[in-house]
């Protein structure tokens, strides 16, 4: 199958630089895909290199099996829903949903007709005739992305459309988002540093480091199986831990990572098999999460490791439970639990 974007040993320097470095995939046609990192990794560039609105130093990307060298933006079928959405402000929701096809001549019945189905489909279908300020953040979320895919593009970029929303907002839009995905049923390029999001959203992510992909795959295998040590700690909590605490994984010296909620207490008459590492800590800190507990465990070589276990209804309104800083306590996990990557 074509895919849908594709970049081979993509380049993109400012002087010394290097946004982008030697950086390669693939974005099949009609996937979600994510792209995932902190400021200054190189996701965005990656986001307007797609859009024509940088050019590569080196390297090829292609759109639906064609090339985009010396493709103007505009002569490109992608379009993009930006943060700040962008909206024209002395303009009806409505005529800035149908803006792109007032450009292209469309005439008053087409595009009436035409915006009228858009706003149904982002549910906003009795406010086309409200202005950009009467609106909600979340609304005028949904009129960019209205306003994006009214012109059916075959590949819709969005750089970071969510966060500018509260948090409650940010995840009814993630649902709502992905719904409407599979809904018109065209490539979505997601551009993102919420871990959250990448993983709730999309059918693959690509996680970013100093202008380079450290792992792509799909949102479980890059959580539950993370290639390097800056993937498993930028993708969800995680413990890096070392050797010993590893109970010596095949004599291998790697670091190693280990889930907090993969972590349990271990009571000193349990039976400790050959499947467990088990250790001994100090609680340092707890902070309650509503749902879960977080406890900071110190180790007696001054390391820390970090524990995360479900409330119940058994705590009875205590979020610590029968746990209090200070306490000793032994932890353990399975060694199938472990991951190791080198470095």
């Amino acid at each position: 199958m074509e895919s849908a974007v594709s970049f081979h040993n993509v380049c993109r320097y400012y002087g010394e630089v290097r946004a982008v470095d030697h950086v390669s995939f693939e974005v099949a046609d009609g996937e979600f895909f994510a792209m995932l990192g902190p400021s200054g990794s190189g996701k965005t560039t990656s986001l307007r290199l797609i859009a024509g609105f940088e050019k590569p130093t080196s390297g090829n990307i292609m759109i639906h099996g064609a090339q985009t060298v010396n493709i103007p933006p505009y002569e490109r079928n992608v379009n993009t829903v930006f943060q700040d959405y962008a909206l024209f402000p002395h303009m009806t929701v409505l005529k800035n949903i149908a803006y792109g096809l007032l450009v292209k001549g469309v005439n008053k019945k087409v595009y009436h007709q035409k915006a009228n189905e858009m706003l149904d489909i982002v549910k906003l279908g009795n406010l086309g005739l409200r202005y950009p300020a009467q609106l909600s953040g979340g609304q005028r979320q949904r009129v960019a992305l209205a306003r994006a895919l009214i012109n059916e593009p075959r590949v819709l970029l969005l750089d970071e459309p969510l966060g500018a929303l509260d948090l409650k907002l940010r995840k009814q839009m993630q649902v709502e988002l992905k719904a409407l995905q599979r809904q018109v049923g065209i490539t979505f390029i997601y551009v993102t540093h919420d871990q959250d999001e990448a993983l709730s959203m999309s059918d693959r992510l690509a996680v970013f480091n100093e202008g380079r992909i450290e792992q792509i795959g799909a949102p479980g295998e890059i959580y539950e199986y993370p290639a390097s040590e800056f993937v498993a700690d930028f993708v969800g909590d995680a413990n890096i831990i070392h050797a010993d605490l590893a109970c010596r994984l095949n004599g291998e010296k790697r670091s190693y990572s280990i889930r907090p909620e993969r972590i349990h207490f271990h009571h000193h008459d349990e039976r400790v098999d050959g499947d467990l590492c088990v250790t001994e800590g100090q609680i340092t800190d707890i902070h309650y999460h509503g749902a879960s507990t977080r406890y900071t465990l110190t180790l007696p070589d001054g390391s820390n490791l970090f524990l995360v276990r479900q409330n119940s209804s058994e705590m009875n309104g205590n979020p610590a439970g029968d746990i209090e800083t200070g306490m000793v306590k032994r932890i353990a996990w399975s060694k199938k639990d472990i991951r190791s990557f080198s470095g």
